[in-house]
């Protein structure tokens, strides 16, 4: 007889995290750029129709690494960096620690550091969550409320970065502890991708830029 086979683990998504300002400000200097170019390349006389080409080209992936494309992702096993130029993937037992400076900033066990640039820090949110701090201090100087305090709550008080890097060492933390990371087979080590399908076309238009402005 044989024995019945066992449940597999569920598949949880990835968890994203991304800058909603940036990615709005990105469309919207996209439709500019593209706007000016467009009219440039169909209208422009002479040189200009192919200045305004290479101009597209150079300008075009510069502002989507920098504002569409970055992004986290993570799950229980895996943390998921993805800058403007690198795409960095590691399981959580290589991550050493997450801090929120002036920067969002990962750690590895190895002692590299990675920058979260889809994590922008906002000292203006700090400032206004740390005047509700101290505000809420001063309603409750003996702190009766703390042991009903809720810790969504607590989040919810944090700046947008803070709340961010919270979660992720709660992450972090979770497949440390619970040893979810060490059941991850593939992959055990940190893995870095150069994105040369945004480097390659800006480099392309920077280069005819310059042929064209020494040869005019």
């Amino acid at each position: 007889m044989t024995s019945p086979t066992p449940p597999a683990e569920p598949v949880y998504a990835d968890r994203t995290f991304r800058s909603p300002a940036g990615m709005v400000g990105g469309v919207l200097l996209l439709l500019l750029i593209c706007w000016i170019g467009g009219d440039a390349a169909l209208r422009g006389e002479g040189r200009v129709p192919w200045l305004a080409l290479a101009g597209l080209l150079t300008a075009v992936p510069m502002v989507v690494a920098f504002t569409l494309r970055p992004v986290v992702l993570a799950n229980e096993h895996r943390i998921r960096i993805r800058n403007p130029f690198r795409t960095i993937s590691m399981p959580w037992t290589e991550v050493s620690d997450l801090r929120a400076g002036y920067s969002c900033e990962l750690f590895t066990e190895g002692g590299a550091k990675y920058q979260l640039w889809a994590v922008p820090v906002s000292l203006r949110q700090r400032k206004k969550a740390a005047r509700q701090q101290s505000r809420r201090s001063l309603d409750d100087p003996y702190d009766r409320t703390s042991v009903h305090a809720d810790v969504r709550d607590t989040k919810a008080r944090m700046a947008t970065a803070d709340q961010t890097m919270a979660d992720l060492r709660e992450l972090a933390e979770r497949a440390k502890t619970g040893g979810a990371a060490a059941g991850e087979s593939a992959e055990s080590s940190v893995s870095v991708r150069w994105a040369f399908e945004v480097i390659a076309p800006a480099v392309v238009g920077a280069l005819l830029l310059v042929v064209l402005f020494a040869t005019g």
